[in-house]
């Protein structure tokens, strides 16, 4: 009850104006006519109050479209959690494992990131999702990967009440006058007839709102499969770009180290209780952690430190090897870059053969950093940000022939 109160009761009216972004917009649009449809075509192909399996479809469908409603607006206005402003760790010698957010004027407590959407430091920060104009964090990504699982749930069942009632309307006689349909569909014929219509433009009306429900349940539920594998490793997208570049930098520099990863449980089960609880309210208070045996409260922000302070594995760089154009969903380079294209509002970067990029951070399938324009780059004078493919680059071994350091030097960095 009290996480319901929290969907209706807004902090302040500003959060209405979350509703005032094309990604919202068309989000709730694409709820709105499949769910609208799919009720309508019901009607017509399994009146609820004749049988009980139609009243128990209808109902279902109330249910699928209160559900996903739910869990997003929970996700948008809910949000992630934000740091408190000014906030710092009880112990003070701990600041020194901490980075300093300026903008927030506090510490950025373990695996927390500044977001330059919202402004501000938001606790486990995954990503900042434009679908729900929030970013995906703490308290909220429970929810948010419910809404990506209900959806395409909602979806196929929709689907497939628009296939029946196209399919029992075209061949029963009734629909558009065709007497030449030789198929003999009288079992479908109900009496009374249908209350609404079916006529051409409810056929175009469905045939369009199939077009939406097949395409949201393959792009949202890529989605959720990418968060889950995420939730059952207990890491953020965020985290596993900091994980691989841990590992590049033992390698580069052929440490006697492992970087292990702190916050997975080494339990899937364990895992997923960190975020899905009963209760609705994940574990913790977004601040402190539990960490596997033998990891400190501040392995991962150490690791970070280390990165910040070693320039070479700020940013990866990368030979480009196939051009690109900057679509967002790119169907020339592979099923599964197509599918999981970033789900944020970063640009993407038009890349060609032989051109040089600086990757900050990326996920399985994209990467995000800089193309290198000219020699002024260097300076930071000029600069491309934006999202790519992997598909289309190489790493450079060692960053540059110039770049290498002796063997020795190396294993005593």
């Amino acid at each position: 009850m009290g996480t319901f109160c929290s969907v209706i009761k807004f902090e302040n009216l500003q959060e209405l104006k979350r509703l005032c972004h094309w990604g919202p917009i068309i989000a709730l649009g694409v709820i709105a006519i499949c769910s609208t449809m799919a009720m309508i075509d019901s009607v017509l192909w399994y009146w609820p109050l004749h049988t009980t399996g139609g009243s128990v479809n209808f109902i279902m469908l109330i249910n699928w479209t209160v559900m996903i409603l739910y869990n997003y607006f929970n996700a948008m206005f809910v949000g992630p959690g934000f740091v408190p402003l000014g906030w710092k760790p009880e112990i003070s010698q701990d600041t020194m494992y901490l980075q300093y957010c300026k903008v927030c004027q506090a510490y950025k407590a373990p695996r927390s990131h500044h977001c330059r959407k919202c402004n501000r430091c938001v606790m486990k920060m995954d990503h900042h999702c434009p679908w729900i104009n929030n970013c995906c964090g703490y308290q909220n990504h429970a929810s948010f990967t419910l809404f990506l699982l209900l959806a395409p749930l909602g979806c196929i069942h929709a689907a497939f009440i628009f296939v029946m009632t196209m399919y029992t309307q075209l061949y029963n006689r009734l629909s558009f006058g065709w007497n030449t349909v030789k198929i003999d569909m009288s079992a479908a014929r109900r009496d009374p007839l249908p209350i609404v219509p079916f006529g051409l433009a409810a056929f175009a009306a469905t045939l369009f709102a199939l077009g939406l429900a097949l395409g949201t349940t393959i792009a949202v539920g890529m989605l959720f499969v990418i968060q889950m594998k995420i939730i059952l490793r207990n890491k953020t997208s965020i985290e596993s770009w900091i994980e691989e570049k841990a590992k590049d930098r033992i390698h580069y520099y052929q440490l006697d180290e492992v970087f292990v990863f702190p916050y997975d449980m080494g339990s899937r089960w364990r895992n997923f209780k960190q975020v899905f609880t009963w209760s609705g309210v994940p574990e913790g208070d977004g601040l402190e952690w539990p960490v596997r045996e033998g990891c400190h409260q501040y392995s991962l922000t150490i690791e970070q430190l280390k990165q910040k302070a070693d320039k070479r594995v700020r940013s990866v760089r990368y030979k480009v090897i196939e051009d690109y154009s900057g679509a967002c969903c790119p169907l020339n380079k592979g099923i599964k870059t197509f599918f999981t294209s970033p789900c944020t509002e970063e640009p993407r970067i038009q890349l060609q053969k032989g051109e040089f990029v600086l990757a900050t951070r990326g996920l399985r399938y994209w990467l995000y950093g800089d193309k290198i324009l000219d020699d002024s780059f260097i300076k930071g004078v000029s600069r491309i940000r934006g999202w790519f493919p992997r598909k289309c680059v190489e790493k450079c071994p060692c960053d540059s022939e110039t770049d290498q350091a002796p063997e020795g030097e190396k294993k005593n960095r």
